[in-house]
């Protein structure tokens, strides 16, 4: 996997993906930045994001659960001190469908956060405190 990023002036960088997509990232005025991008530590927690939901949509797909919908609400809280890591993250999945069995969201919200999702695990490994929780939504 390879990455560029390419400095845009002031505090704004152009992050492009080995699969060859761009993303803008900036800082805040207070920064010297414009405020056009997502900053750098936000960038991180919506990678985490999309790889656990990825993971649950993938998982309860495999088990042939009828979702139609699921969101991750990511919620993280930083040292206040330089480097100012992230110490804790909590994950809300909301998942919608019709007859969805919460045993099997249950199940594949714990594979994703024990198992399959590299960012869950890598940032877990490296100190931060990491949770997850779940409400099915059922759509009539």
């Amino acid at each position: 996997m390879k990455a560029r990023i390419q400095w845009a002036g002031e505090a704004m960088f152009l992050g492009e993906s080995g699969s060859g997509h761009v993303v803008v990232m900036d800082g805040p005025p207070d920064a010297g930045g414009r405020n056009l991008g997502v900053r750098p530590m936000e960038m991180l927690l919506l990678g985490l994001g999309g790889c656990t939901n990825f993971d649950v949509v993938s998982i309860l797909k495999k088990g042939r659960q009828p979702v139609e919908s699921c969101e991750a609400f990511l919620e993280a809280e930083r040292a206040d001190e330089d480097p100012k890591v992230f110490t804790k993250i909590h994950v809300h999945f909301v998942v919608k469908g019709r007859g969805l069995k919460e045993a099997q969201v249950k199940r594949a919200v714990e594979l994703s956060a024990e198992k399959y999702c590299s960012a869950s695990i890598m940032l877990g490994r490296a100190g931060v405190e990491i949770t997850h929780d779940y409400e099915i939504v059922e759509l009539g």
